[in-house]
């Protein structure tokens, strides 16, 4: 399709480089402290349990989930997942990571607001998603009278972005979360915590990575349509 390669598409490639780069530093900043073990040697499996137990969570299990950092609470069915690089090890990089997942999960028992409103937004954007650029496409062949297929399109793609905001604070508060359970001194040492910081950081920095994709794949959008409107 030829709108799909306008002078617009230079977004697209601005938010790729910046995913990549993001992406980058997460896996070089987690390989380089997953090289230091945790002086009280704790797994990651340990320490999540040792903190929801801490938490009084009691009716959230832990499992390990195959892949590399595919980490992740299912608030659904009540599971802390830890990726095959995680669970079993005893660094500081891993035991940061778990503990962000066990942050998702203390949220989840104390109701965290923008937790909820990210799970809300699941299924809208989800359908939002799988409907948005057939809609715009349908606008396209239409022509004149498609201007309202148009629209509609650019907004339920909107929510895409939309959950890409709600989700940044749900993600650096669960990292807060962590790094204040950590710094107690019961799984790390103190002057290990820094470095767990350091981790969940360039984590951290894929999520705003994935709103700034967002934001300028909507804005292509805009930029296309409206100057379509204009002609």
């Amino acid at each position: 399709m030829p709108f799909m390669f306008d002078g617009t598409y230079f977004l697209i490639i601005i938010g790729l480089v910046i995913s990549l780069a993001a992406q980058a530093y997460v896996k070089s900043t987690f390989s380089k402290f997953s090289e230091v073990a945790s002086r009280k040697g704790y797994t990651a499996t340990q320490a999540a349990q040792y903190i929801l137990d801490q938490s009084g969570i009691r009716d959230v299990s832990v499992e390990r989930v195959r892949g590399d950092l595919t980490d992740h609470y299912d608030a659904r069915n009540k599971v802390l997942r830890l990726s095959d690089s995680t669970a079993n090890s005893t660094s500081v990089a891993a035991i940061g990571v778990a503990a962000h997942e066990v942050g998702h999960a203390i949220q989840d028992q104390v109701g965290y607001v923008p937790l909820r409103l990210r799970h809300s937004l699941v299924p809208v954007v989800n359908i939002g998603q799988g409907i948005s650029m057939p809609m715009i496409l349908i606008g396209l062949v239409l022509g004149q009278a498609g201007g309202l297929f148009i629209q509609m399109g650019i907004i339920l793609f909107a929510l895409t972005f939309v959950f890409q905001v709600v989700t940044l604070p749900v993600e650096f508060n669960a990292s807060s979360r962590a790094l204040h359970i950590l710094g107690g001194g019961n799984i790390l040492e103190r002057d290990e915590v820094p470095q767990a910081r350091k981790v969940l950081n360039a984590a951290a920095l894929t999520y705003v990575a994935a709103a700034i994709m967002s934001f300028l794949q909507l804005l292509r959008l805009v930029l296309m349509f409206s100057g379509r409107r204009r002609d």
